[in-house]
């Protein structure tokens, strides 16, 4: 007899499903150029998501639906932060779009989808869970990336986005089935147990294991598959850029740890040593190229490949305070940079990208108040104490060290980094704070965007003061 499955454990996926199908029918009707009746349902929708899985929250872990779902405080913890940086996303969208006549209707209902399929991939707990949130995200994500279509840099970031996208989705996918293959199982718990059971299959393994860490850095844009990272932040308009460059990345963390931690932990002699590679590399290269950008979203783009370098000192690690120190930082860097794109948008207007760094001369003489936002912003990039993002670097490095792996020359070379990087950052506060402004049109932005860039800012250092409001939740879940 067929019994109907308890649905509540997928709330949150399920509310925001039928929120987007709301949203996209309401939009056929709406006749306001500026769509507000979409944008508010949309953040409404959010407000909503992040609600249900409050509800969630300190329950025990449980492994549903044939185990292809997990609810675990990871999970739930990731999701709030995907919901919380989503709805700064859109209301960073929102004059942005609006500015420049982009499809508003699809504009917000493809953000949601991705973040639906952020949802998703975040619980996932098995091959095929894990690879179709991916996918929703990814295809989602191409799609806004060419929304601005007079524009030929969107068009041709859209088409490279798409094209390493799928490559990425190709390694992953190959891998995975090279250990189903192998194990007969696509659910993470039945993979790790055969995996530790079956020591003769190790070359197998070890074969998968290459091609889904080959996999996992496209998505998150380490040294050596990082190339499309800088063409595609340069070229998307500036507010899908703020939404790929947090959003994913939390979902991508949640991937990382459902396939290396918990389906691979049997292969963590190979992963590791194969993500102390890609973390040298990233931190190197990322660090050093952003000295010479002068596009302020190439810059970031660079940075962002440096802080992923640093994101992975966490997992080499492999204890529960490597761990949880990783999810503070990509949790951290997501609040970061989200309110670093949403200064650029800020200084933007009708006709005219801040998209130099020369755009931000002068920002002390035009508005002294934004300038402090946006040094607050950038020192928390730089990890200057006592800015918040000095605390999750912080913790990453000391990790390495605490792990007693004979490590510690990659904790000195992360720091060494760290000082190099702190001089790109420098380079803007300069221009901020030291140049002549070569334009003197006044910053003007609705009220809702100078209160949330304000609080942005200001959370660099409420939080860098109090970081255990949000290191107590990233230490809690790996207790």
């Amino acid at each position: 007899m067929f019994e109907t499955p308890d649905l509540a454990p997928l709330a949150t996926e399920i509310f925001l499903l039928i929120m987007i199908i709301v949203v996209l029918v309401s939009d056929l009707f709406v006749t306001d150029e500026k769509r507000r009746l979409t944008y508010w349902l949309s953040q409404l929708t959010l407000i909503g998501a992040i609600y249900i899985t409050m509800g969630q929250y300190g329950a025990e872990s449980q492994v549903l639906y044939a185990g292809t779902y997990i609810v675990d405080d990871m999970a739930i913890v990731l999701k709030i932060a995907i919901f919380v940086i989503g709805m700064l996303a859109l209301l960073y969208s929102r004059p942005y779009i609006n500015d420049r006549k982009i499809l508003k209707g699809e504009y917000y209902m493809l953000m949601l989808f991705a973040i639906l399929g952020s949802s998703i991939l975040v619980s996932a707990h098995s091959f095929l869970t894990i690879y179709l949130g991916l996918e929703l995200l990814s295809l989602s994500s191409y799609a806004l990336v060419a929304c601005q279509r007079d524009s030929k840099l969107g068009s041709e970031a859209a088409i490279k986005y798409f094209v390493m996208g799928a490559m990425a989705s190709g390694f992953l996918l190959y891998g995975m089935s090279l250990v189903y293959g192998t194990t007969g199982s696509i659910e993470v718990d039945v993979i790790a147990k055969a995996i530790a059971s079956n020591p003769e299959s190790e070359l197998l393994f070890a074969m998968g294991l290459v091609f889904i860490v080959c996999g996992l850095a496209f998505k998150m844009g380490a040294v050596p598959f990082h190339m499309w990272i800088p063409d595609v932040y340069q070229g998307a308009p500036t507010s899908v850029t703020a939404f790929i460059s947090s959003v994913p990345k939390i979902a991508t963390f949640g991937m990382v740890m459902r396939l290396l931690t918990e389906a691979l932990p049997g292969l963590s002699s190979h992963w590791e040593m194969m993500l102390i590679i890609l973390c040298v590399f990233s931190m190197g290269l990322g660090n050093i190229t952003a000295i010479v950008q002068g596009n302020i979203k190439r810059l970031l783009a660079y940075s962002a490949i440096a802080h992923m370098g640093y994101f992975l000192l966490g997992l080499i690690a492999g204890t529960p305070e490597g761990y949880s120190a990783s999810m503070f930082y990509i949790l951290i860097y997501a609040l970061t940079t989200i309110g670093g794109f949403g200064m650029i948008i800020f200084m933007s207007r009708a006709g005219y990208e801040c998209d130099n760094l020369d755009d931000f001369k002068g920002l002390w003489q035009r508005s002294p108040w934004f300038a402090l936002m946006m040094l607050m912003t950038i020192m928390s990039m730089a990890g200057v104490p006592p800015f918040v993002g000095f605390w999750p670097k912080l913790q990453v490095i000391m990790a390495v060290i605490d792990a007693d792996k004979g490590l510690l020359w990659l904790a000195i070379l992360a720091v060494v980094f760290s000082i190099i990087g702190a001089f790109v950052y420098l380079r803007i506060a300069k221009v901020i704070f030291f140049d002549k402004p070569e334009d003197d049109t006044p910053l003007e932005a609705d009220m809702d965007m100078k209160v949330a860039l304000s609080i942005n800012g200001l959370a660099m250092i409420g939080l860098g003061l109090f970081p255990t409001l949000i290191l107590s939740y990233c230490v809690k879940v790996f207790a």
